[in-house]
């Protein structure tokens, strides 16, 4: 044998070390690595970190291959991986009716195992004996293999097993809102088996879902059919969540080292340079230690103090555990890898030698990394006094395979034998590196040829959907659709992807189909079901921020992204272009638009450009034609693709000489729905009075009605343009779903449904309680009849809008008004036959307009000889309260009466978009959610829920107020709107209480319009869309703002700058003139803190780390008392300072005080008690402490001192007799919350007379443990 080089030789040691410590491990049948000698289970965490030291060795070899026997040990341990990974593959396999389950259910009974037998493969402990949902292992093993297959091994070999690891990606596609049980295997650390949302798997699972994008299984000598693909939104969501919550690990774990391998090799999921090196600082400041680190606070694992008799702690004794948890050598060998990758050669030497200093020598000389590091029994009590002062005990396994694999890896970098860009072929560690612009491609497509002429007149030259053909253009829903065949298997019993979304990052590429190319428009605008989309600045302004978010989020994607976008009928405005739009697209045109790089132009410009993805999966496959369609795709493609944006036959009859003459006034059912409004401003309890008794109401309006909900899997014609193309009924009720029907449009094919399907629909419907507080009716004992003839003649729409709320209330929403208070014949136009219309107003009675719309409209062609009788309709026709509804619908959508069309969307049972989803994305993002109004009907909400449990929810919460549950539905969207764009408002807040966000909003227009209670939720109710979401905004950022009156009543919020207005949140009508101005201006600096307060109050925001200084607090006294709740010392032993769970705790205390005002104080309160024990001014703070009484007692401080001054106070509850503090209702004179002077209220926190001040007074009162008298040092520094 030749001599060999210097490295050849040290190469050949490791081998020797890798083959006794791993390989001679490995089961020779089924390829895996069992747990130890005595334990045959095979983790799959385990086994893939186990097998990273043999891949990296072969990659060695495989560069300095100068001889024959290094050829053969460089292929035998490449084999060794090989059947590593498929011998995990097989035994996922084998569960395969589980992945199929899983994307279901998503219930942690249903997920893959952790772990198998390593001698077959097969389960070893039963679904519910074990935490067996680890999201992190199944990604890692899908990084992993995608990692190895493009260094050059084949791991894959056929494509039913391709289409298997595809379902393993819908698998893990929603890890950013499925709790899981986490790299250790407990889930809340207490070890009593509740998962939870972890940042190590949702990072491992982000990684693992971009590794596999694109990626061909088959490697160099794959095709399309061997191609994973995944929607880049999926990763997107991984990606938010994973950086709203580092560096904390999950609800009960504030930290945790396992994110080393999330912010390092091998995930590489962080992007931002700065968290990766906030997230390292806070694990190595409070996990490390001599030996290695600790894995989290309180972790009594293997600890002297644990009882190994039962699997779960008491919350309790967590405390016992702190200081003493165990050390694990593993995560030094991490940060090694983590900054070789970064190329920091002092710490990666500087960690190898304290590696070496705790590494076990075995009898033949091979240094062991061992499991952990125990404090030994004897010493436990000295560890407690002097954290880190013991030396430690080696338990557990030694060698710990999972360290060892690292360790060797971290040796063979170290040593120059591989480069970091080998063990990460796919360059992941690239991630954070700073990219250029992206510039973002917006096409916009004229529906036809007359929109195309109304934008030319603007200057706006754009195509038709004729003309940009060959390009087709499609709603998103069809690539939803066609992403339902991605993976799917017959002979696995795989039936492909289940989640019907696509995000923008999905509908922002072109794709192309064998030939033909396809563009599609974004998700949001495709439904048109809400009303929020038929207000032009709101879509206007979700535009920009889509944009934004294009521009921030395009990654690991070659070519730009691009916007198509339909000009549509739908969205004129009086038949003209409104003018937000057109203002944005001249920004667009501009090519800079809120900042961000845009390009304007036409589709066929940009095919060079664009992210273009080959829909190759659509191939019949499993038939072996590969190169046919999927012959359902062609039928869904052929039938969908011609006519998703067809006209709509806009039938125009003009119903306008059909008016009675003479208008009949009988009774006035005024104030219908506003009897509904459960919005409270003024009473001192914000809220609901009282319980109210519960009714049942007929019919829900909560459920959609079933004719509105899309037959999907027929498969005839359903955008037939006429009827005659298709079945009739099918035809329109669809189009209703996609854009809604044109208000002129003739409306037979929907009322021609039979009695009797209808009369099934509402039988299969669950009878839904609903709270109503409703007691006096004007018109109780009205006839029916006389109301239906009433609904005739108003022309106003509230007027009809009233009315139908009561028919609704008395005779539900099926009830046939069909020829009820019709008198005259039937009149004849224009060829149709029309009955007296229930004419669905036009505007307010000052300016008489042609009606638009007769509801009911009756075929020619189906008119018998016989004469009709009064009233009498067509057979089986019917006109129900819910078709009148989805008239007045209509009408008030075109004319912009917003209240009125958020209370007919709600008793419509309209859906905002996606409401499950905003909810969703507000609680991954460590947000809880509240809805209904403080203090009796708020109702939390902490795990995601499926839609229609939402809709009930939020129902139950607002009883009969249609119009503040509709809204409540519209402020979580834009809530979650703004958690996606800017985090930053809601730091410090966690639980949005969106009833109180609702009186808070009202309360400021009411201040600000100097207006009532309820004038002022009328206001707010009749926001638009655009104005709603802009005064939310201005509520979070606490920015100033002032309302402008525009138009006949619709308001518009605008941002303050004027010099004058410095304090937050300020409003003012306009400028007032000379004196009035000056009024003005004192009128404003009252009131600013107690505004303030109330802001702050309602969005529950606090200062900084103030929970943690609660639980400082909390530790030195008994308990803390807060309106009735006692928050126990016993929470400090549960938990950690910093854990979500205590900050929970402590915000569900503060959330039984319902004036928000009032709960700021007592949060005041709180910081100067926080102060007392940081200054470590007395060792204990004694027993319960009561915190309304310092607030109180401040309060009387405060008062004492007005008297003195003579200040504002004095005017009411500070008078000298002392007397009349209290008005004829119990309130206080100026109305102050809880028993509060206003005036304190409205103090500023600093200064002598400031409320910090009269705390500090009342605690060193109140309080007995601080000294009374005596000398004490008070300088003041």
């Amino acid at each position: 044998m030749r001599s060999r080089s210097n490295s050849g030789v040290r190469l050949d040691y490791y081998q020797r070390i890798v083959h006794r410590l791993i390989m001679s491990h490995q089961e020779p049948v089924t390829g895996l690595f069992p747990a130890s000698n005595v334990n045959s289970h095979a983790w799959i965490r385990d086994n893939v970190y186990c097998i990273l030291a043999v891949w990296g060795l072969s990659m060695a070899y495989k560069k300095i291959a100068d001889q024959d026997e290094d050829r053969a040990k460089c292929y035998e341990l490449e084999q060794s991986c090989v059947k590593l990974m498929r011998g995990l593959l097989m035994a996922m396999m084998n569960q395969k009716d589980k992945v199929e389950t899983f994307k279901i259910t998503q219930n942690p009974l249903d997920s893959l195992h952790a772990k198998y037998s390593s001698r077959n493969g097969q389960p070893v402990v039963g679904d519910g004996e074990w935490g067996h949902l680890q999201i992190d292992a199944v990604s890692l093993y899908l990084l992993i293999l995608a990692q190895m297959t493009a260094s050059g091994l084949q791991i894959v070999f056929s494509l039913d097993e391709v289409s298997f690891i595809q379902n393993l990606v819908f698998y893990i596609e929603s890890a950013y809102c499925i709790p899981d049980y986490g790299i250790w295997e407990r889930g809340d650390k207490t070890n009593h088996g509740e998962p939870e949302l972890n940042a190590s798997s949702i990072g491992m699972a982000k990684a693992a879902l971009e590794a596999m994008n694109e990626l061909d299984l088959f490697g160099a000598r794959g095709g399309p059919a061997s191609v994973i693909h995944v929607l880049a939104d999926e990763a997107h969501k991984c990606q938010a969540v994973l950086q709203s919550m580092l560096p904390r690990e999950s609800n009960s774990k504030e930290l945790d080292s396992g994110i080393l391998c999330v912010i390092g090799f091998p995930a590489f999921a962080v992007d931002d340079p700065q968290l990766i090196h906030n997230t390292k600082d806070a694990i190595l400041s409070r996990l490390q230690g001599k030996y290695g680190c600790k894995r989290f606070l309180r972790d009594g694992y293997r600890t002297p103090k644990e009882d190994p008799s039962r699997l779960y702690y008491e919350r309790w004794e967590l405390r016992m555990f702190e200081n003493i948890e165990c050390e694990w050598p593993l995560f030094y060998c991490y940060l090694i890898l983590f900054h070789a990758f970064q190329n920091d050669k002092m710490a990666v030497k500087n960690y190898a030698e304290r590696l070496e200093r705790i590494m076990v020598r075995s009898d033949d000389g091979i240094l062991l990394i061992p499991e952990s590091y125990a404090v030994p029994q004897n010493l436990v009590a000295n560890e407690y006094q002097h954290p880190g002062s013991q030396s430690r005990e080696v338990v557990g396994r030694c060698p710990f395979l999972w360290g060892q694999s690292l360790f060797i890896l971290g040796r063979l970098l170290q040593e120059g034998f591989l480069a970091v860009g080998e063990l990460d072929p796919l360059n992941r560690r690239l991630g954070a590196q700073k990219k250029p612009d992206v510039v973002v491609q917006v096409v916009i497509i004229a529906e036809d040829n007359e929109i195309r002429d109304k934008l030319a007149e603007h200057d706006l030259h754009v195509q038709t959907i004729a003309e940009v053909a060959p390009i087709e253009v499609q709603p998103a829903r069809v690539l939803s659709h066609l992403y339902t065949y991605l993976g799917r298997n017959r002979k696995l019993g795989l039936t492909g992807r289940k989640s019907r979304d696509v995000g923008i990052l999905s509908t922002s590429k072109l794709y192309s189909l064998k030939d033909r190319i396809f563009a599609f428009t974004p998700q949001h605008i495709d439904y048109e079901e809400y009303y929020t989309t038929r207000d032009p600045d709101l879509l206007a302004s979700n535009f920009t921020t889509n944009l934004a978010f294009l521009t921030n989020n395009w990654r690991h994607m070659l070519g730009r992204p691009t916007i198509t976008l339909m000009a549509t009928h739908y969205m004129l405005d009086q038949d003209k272009i409104p003018l937000a739009m057109i203002q944005t697209m001249r920004k667009l045109k501009s090519g800079y638009i809120n900042g961000t790089r845009v390009m304007l132009g036409n589709l066929k410009d940009f095919l060079n450009t664009s992210a273009i993805t080959d829909l190759s999966f659509l191939g019949s496959t499993e038939d072996g034609y590969p190169d046919r369609l999927h012959p359902d795709v062609q039928t869904y493609l052929d039938e969908h693709l011609l006519r998703s944006f067809s006209h709509r036959n806009t039938m125009n009859l003009r119903g306008g000489q059909l008016r009675p003459r003479s208008l009949r006034r009988r009774m006035s059912c005024k104030g219908a729905i506003k009897k509904t409004r459960s919005i409270n401003v003024d009473s001192d309890t914000l809220g609901m009075e009282g319980p109210t008794q519960l009714s049942e109401r007929r019919l829900s309006s909560i459920v959609p009605p079933p004719w509105l909900q899309a037959n999907k899997q027929n498969h005839i014609s359903v955008f037939a343009t006429t009827p005659e193309e298709g079945p009739a009924d099918q035809s329109e009720i669809i189009r209703e779903n996609i854009y809604p029907i044109d208000p002129h449009h003739n409306r037979t094919a929907m009322e021609r449904r039979s009695e009797f399907a209808r009369q099934q629909e509402i039988q299969n419907i669950p009878k839904i309680l609903i709270q109503r507080h409703r007691t006096d009716n004007n018109f109780a004992d009205t006839e029916v009849e006389e109301l239906i003839a009433m609904l005739r003649e108003t022309e106003n729409l509230e007027e009809q809008g009233d009315i139908l709320q009561y028919l609704v209330d008395t005779q539900g929403l099926d009830f046939n008004t069909a020829g009820l208070g019709i008198k005259n014949k039937p009149t004849e136009i224009e060829g149709n036959f029309v009955e007296e219309p229930v004419d669905i107003g036009s505007s307010s009675n000052d300016e008489p307009k042609v009606a638009e719309m007769p509801t009911v409209v009756i075929d020619t062609s189906n008119i018998n000889s016989q004469s009709q009788s009064e009233g009498m309709l067509e057979e089986g026709r019917v006109v129900t309260v819910r078709d009148l509804l989805k008239g007045l619908y209509e009408k008030a959508c075109q004319q912009k009466l917003w209240g009125l069309v958020r209370h007919t969307a709600g008793m419509l049972g309209k859906r905002v978009e996606d409401l499950a989803k905003a909810v969703t994305d507000l609680l991954v993002r460590q947000k809880q959610v509240t809805v209904g109004m403080p203090p009796n009907n708020e109702y939390t909400i902490t795990a995601p829920l499926p839609e229609a449990e939402l809709r009930q929810l939020i129902h139950d919460a607002y009883g009969d107020d249609e119009s503040t549950a509709m809204l409540t539905q519209e402020l979580m969207v834009y809530l979650a709107m703004f958690i996606r764009t800017e985090p930053q408002l809601f730091h410090e807040m966690l639980r949005l209480r969106v009833g109180l966000i609702i009186q808070v909003m009202a309360k400021e227009l009411s201040r600000t319009l100097n207006c009532d209670g309820e004038a002022a939720s009328e206001h707010l109710l009749n926001l638009s869309p655009f104005e709603m979401k802009n005064l939310l905004y201005h509520i979070l950022s606490g920015k100033e703002f002032a309302v402008s009156s525009v138009a006949r009543g619709s308001l518009s919020i605008v941002s303050c700058k004027s010099s004058r207005v410095s304090k937050k949140s300020q409003i003012g009508l306009g400028d007032p003139e000379g004196e009035d101005a000056l009024v003005a201006t004192i009128d404003d600096r009252q009131g600013q803190w107690l505004r303030r307060r109330r802001l702050d109050g309602a969005l529950n925001r606090v200062p900084r780390d103030f929970y943690s200084r609660v639980w400082t607090v909390l530790e030195k006294c008994q308990g803390l008392a807060i309106e009735g709740r006692i928050l126990q010392q016993s929470l400090t032993q549960e938990m950690t300072p910093g854990e979500l769970k205590f900050a929970l705790e402590v915000e569900t205390a503060l959330n039984q005080i319902p004036q928000p005002e009032y709960r700021q104080l007592v949060v005041e309160a709180l910081m100067v008690l926080t102060l007392v024990t940081e200054h470590n001014m007395v060792p204990s703070l004694g027993g319960v402490i009561y915190v309304e009484h310092l607030v109180h007692k401040a309060n009387q401080l405060f008062l004492e001192d007005q008297r003195k001054v003579q200040g504002d106070a004095t005017l009411c509850c500070a008078k000298s007799n002392g007397k009349d503090h209290q008005a004829a209702s119990g309130m206080l004179l100026c109305g102050g919350a809880a028993y509060i002077c206003q005036h304190l209220y409205d103090s500023a926190p600093s200064g002598s007379y400031g409320t910090m001040t009269y705390m500090a007074r009342a605690v060193a009162l109140v309080l007995d443990c601080v000294p009374k008298h005596g000398e004490m040092d008070c300088t003041i520094s």
